[in-house]
């Protein structure tokens, strides 16, 4: 049970006969950094905003250590966000940038400049104070949007997709830094992406959201190992997706190819499901190895090879059913073919049956 700093509940909205948000309620502890994941239009922006005020409430609340956001104001609630754009102001240094939020806020130019200063080292851009946004590389910009952010020492900083416009290894470089900067404020952090891996790497929490509501929230690990829906299943990580009907015996028959296998559940005869296979736990043999006890199989036809760096992934098909599996570039005794008969193998305890 998560300890409530932001409570959501009930949180409703729509837009004429769409309904972005149903019914949505959560709880985000003091200090977590929870990613709300999902595709465009599931309702994670929408969620985000109405956190930061820049949606009406339309049904139920959003509290902030116990007092209610639902009649206040953006500009009222103890909150900061951090665009994808940055939003810098162009005619301004980058220390005036900073220090904007505080002389605001009533401070004067002196100490508004000294938290400027604070803010900007803590983000290793302190010697940068005397530059304009337009002489930064992206990544100093947007360290330069979340000292903007973090100079007024919000309870809650909310990020909508704030490092989409990096490319992929000043990316993975800022995901670490903005993760270390977290849990050095302690603050808490709303992050929205659509980056399953950035959600991965960084969140303590994620809500996987469709369609308006949180289908499945948890740490990276529950999430991924023990996805509650072929939705989740899906979207986080490669996955291979069968569709089932459980024979008389318990079996699972694989509609697309008539492949039948054996699999843990306790489900009657014809329930639809979806069994779920990681391709990283797919060991490929020879189609005549012996197989051990506590393994399951089926022959594969492989069609293609892809090296992709740190890993080589197999993609075959099983009659009609498409098959990838993936393993370590380095760790493959065995290489094969297009065209090759093999055998993909699991450990029975690999597979999950997903009920929706």
């Amino acid at each position: 049970m998560v300890n409530s700093f932001i409570s959501i509940r009930n949180l409703t909205k729509r837009y004429g006969g769409h309904l972005a948000l149903d019914h949505i309620s959560v709880d985000i502890a003091e200090g977590e950094f929870l990613a709300l994941l999902g595709p465009s239009g599931c309702g994670k922006t929408t969620l985000l905003r109405s956190i930061a005020g820049f949606i009406d409430i339309e049904e139920g609340d959003v509290c902030i250590d116990g007092n209610s956001m639902k009649h206040l104001p953006a500009n009222r609630r103890p909150v900061n966000t951090v665009f994808q754009n940055y939003a810098l102001f162009p005619h301004l240094s980058v220390l005036d940038n900073v220090s904007y939020g505080p002389r605001r806020a009533g401070k004067n130019k002196s100490d508004a400049c000294n938290i400027a200063m604070d803010s900007l080292e803590t983000v290793g851009m302190g010697s940068f104070f005397d530059r304009f946004p337009n002489q930064l590389s992206g990544g100093q910009q947007q360290r330069v949007a979340l000292a903007r952010a973090i100079a007024n020492k919000p309870k809650v900083l909310l990020l909508d997709e704030p490092l989409g416009a990096l490319d992929l290894k000043l990316r993975k470089r800022m995901q670490m830094e903005l993760k270390s900067l977290q849990q050095r404020l302690g603050m808490t952090f709303v992050f929205v992406t659509h980056d399953q891996e950035e959600a991965l790497v960084m969140a303590d929490r994620i809500a996987v959201m469709d369609a308006g509501k949180i289908v499945q929230i948890g740490n990276g690990e529950e999430i991924y190992n023990a996805p509650n829906a072929r939705y989740v299943a899906d979207f986080i990580g490669d996955a291979n997706l069968l569709d089932c009907v459980v024979a008389a015996d318990g079996s699972l028959i694989n509609t697309a190819a008539n492949i039948k296998f054996h699999a843990e559940h306790d489900l009657m005869e014809n329930t639809q499901v979806t069994y779920l296979l990681r391709p990283e736990v797919i060991q490929i043999s020879d189609i005549d190895a012996p197989l051990k006890n506590d393994m399951l199989a089926l022959p594969a036809l492989v069609e293609r090879i892809m090296f992709v760096g740190n890993a080589t992934r197999i993609y075959a098909r099983s009659k009609g059913q498409e098959l990838v599996a993936q393993y370590p570039s380095s760790g493959q005794k065995h290489f094969y073919q297009p065209g090759q008969e093999v055998s993909f193998r699991w450990s029975r305890a690999n597979g999950q049956v997903l009920t929706r």
